[in-house]
């Protein structure tokens, strides 16, 4: 039987309120205010709540756990997604898969877990001024990050699906690399996109968040942020709406909340829009532009044997030969793989009727890579811009530039010398436009005359990031490089929101990492004389 540590901490007093069941307006008051329990908000509620802060979370999506993940897609994506994991860019041209959920993304994701690739510092330090955000600098607290979750290369052998990168790669003469994973007595099982059911991830769901509780931090759900109120140089207050028991609907009933210090950490969609709902000073003009996906392309091969992509862990080889040129020449892209399960094969595949169901019933056989584009260092990649709907939800506007959709070219032509090299018997890159293509030089050719259109070329995200962009200068960005507001003292954006550009990697490690530094400065600041002054008087 798995311990679920939100049964046994319920039990011990842990503060939990899910908002949909209240009957009436409700009033909370905290040190610390904290909209989001992904990997930022999760890594800042531990460590503010250890320093003896008073800390509220808030999430507004559901409280599910262990009990709760039975490795079905048909629960799991409804329960656990943004958008019941159909979220889209304005032009439907992006499916973004996000997580909704206590933990965030942190529940859903596949573990892979990358420190930020020097190049990316040394650009940031370069463009935006962030002085200290170096390699020397930051690997404390990457080290802490990684012993704090259990992160470490996976030693285990990997499935097949991985497996074929990797023969491919070599067989190419390209370098592969074993990816770090955070994960603790892992059963390999291969569903981690639904929630791991033995609680081996070490997501914020298992991790950050039960310790916070402990220290008498509360944590609310099913509650949605409005609007943060603001006066002078400080917000002074947060208006939230209880959500209906379906987790989608406002109800009747407001939550007022009351801080010293807000942290906006509801992820790099979720944040600038809070924002933005909030009208908080903008001078840059910044404020949810250059939000970046790692706009990610999908080739799919046929093996002679089976390669079972649903099983084992998901993610545990990787390539970054392609990311070795320079920021200002053509888009370079990581490889990794994907899992392959039904429903998010189902959403991927291009065709109908026979195609579809051909390519279902090859399933089995199907193996699976991925290229993610790293974007953000070029004039021609500017990413897009978070949008607020006619009911102040979130649209994100993604322009897929020609700079984009060459490279997306590069990485399909990339991915399918490796599949045929670790001897697929087809490769089909999925664009509506593509075919099966028996060999490489068939391959090639048909690659070559694909256009690359939005919904032609099958594009997908799991990794959002910007929109609330860290800078030297309030010109350019939205925060300090400490995660405070330019113009607003006692906000603060914790998570991958307030990185400049993409990473080119995996970004939960690298918030994991820039959040925990930043919440310890935080908590620091709180505790001189003058601060302490002013929470006690707060707390009056």
């Amino acid at each position: 039987m798995i311990a679920d540590p939100f049964e046994q901490g319920n039990a011990r007093g842990w503060r939990v309120i899910d908002a949909s069941r209240l009957d009436r307006d409700l009033t909370l008051e905290a040190d610390v205010a904290i909209v989001g329990t992904g990997a930022g908000g999760g890594t800042a509620a531990e460590i503010l709540a250890q320093q003896g802060l008073r800390v509220l979370m808030l999430e507004e999506g559901p409280l599910r756990t262990s009990r709760d993940f039975h490795m079905l897609e048909r629960e799991a994506y409804p329960q656990l997604y943004q958008d019941s994991a159909a979220r889209r860019t304005k032009d439907k041209g992006i499916i973004i898969f996000q997580g909704r959920t206590v933990g965030g993304s942190t529940t859903v994701n596949w573990t892979a877990s990358f420190r930020t690739p020097p190049a990316t510092l040394a650009y940031w330090r370069s463009r935006y001024g962030l002085n200290d955000y170096d390699e020397h600098a930051l690997d404390p607290w990457f080290a802490r990050m990684e012993r704090r979750l259990s992160i470490a290369p996976w030693r285990v052998q990997p499935n097949e699906n991985n497996a074929v990168l990797a023969r491919g790669a070599a067989a190419t003469g390209i370098a592969t690399g074993v990816v770090p994973r955070n994960v603790k007595a892992c059963r390999n099982l291969g569903y981690c996109g639904m929630g791991c059911p033995v609680n081996a991830k070490q997501s914020m769901l298992v991790t950050t968040i039960p310790a916070a509780l402990e220290r008498g931090a509360t944590l609310v759900t099913r509650v949605r942020a409005q609007r943060l109120i603001a006066s002078n140089d400080d917000v002074v207050g947060l208006k939230c709406r209880a959500l209906d028991a379906g987790g989608l609907s406002a109800g009747p009933y407001a939550v007022h909340v009351r801080a010293h210090t807000f942290v906006a950490a509801g992820g790099a969609i979720g944040s600038p829009a809070l924002l933005l709902r909030s009208g908080v000073p903008n001078p840059s003009g910044l404020l949810g532009k250059r939000t970046f996906l790692h706009p990610t392309l999908i080739s799919a091969a046929r093996m002679p044997e089976n390669v079972d992509a649903f099983a084992g862990a998901p993610q545990s080889i990787y390539s970054d030969h392609y990311l070795q040129g320079p920021f200002d020449g053509p888009v370079g892209f990581k490889l990794e793989v994907p899992p392959v399960h039904p429903v998010l094969m189902a959403t991927m595949v291009p065709g109908f009727g026979p195609v579809d169901a051909a390519l279902t019933a090859a399933m089995p056989h199907t193996q699976v890579i991925i290229a993610l584009l790293r974007d953000g260092f070029h004039a021609e990649s500017q990413g897009g811009t978070v949008n607020l709907d006619g009911d102040g939800m979130p649209v994100l506007d993604y322009p897929m530039t020609p700079y984009l959709w060459e490279g997306a070219r590069r990485s399909y032509d990339a991915m399918a010398e490796i599949q045929f090299a670790a001897g697929a018997r087809t490769v089909f890159p999925l664009h509506e436009s593509a075919q099966p293509y028996r060999s490489l030089p068939e391959a090639r050719a048909g690659i070559a005359a694909l256009p690359m259109d939005v919904l032609r070329a099958r594009v997908a995200s799991a990794h959002v990031m910007g929109g609330c962009g860290m800078s030297a200068s309030p010109q350019d960005g939205v925060v300090d490089e400490s995660g405070r507001h330019h113009q607003l003292q006692n906000l603060y954006v914790f998570d991958g929101s307030v990185f400049p550009t993409s990473l080119g990697t995996n970004p939960q490690l690298s918030i994991y990492a820039i959040a925990a530094r930043n919440a310890s400065r935080l908590a620091d600041a709180l505790k001189t004389p003058a601060a302490r002054r002013s929470l006690e008087e707060h707390r009056l």
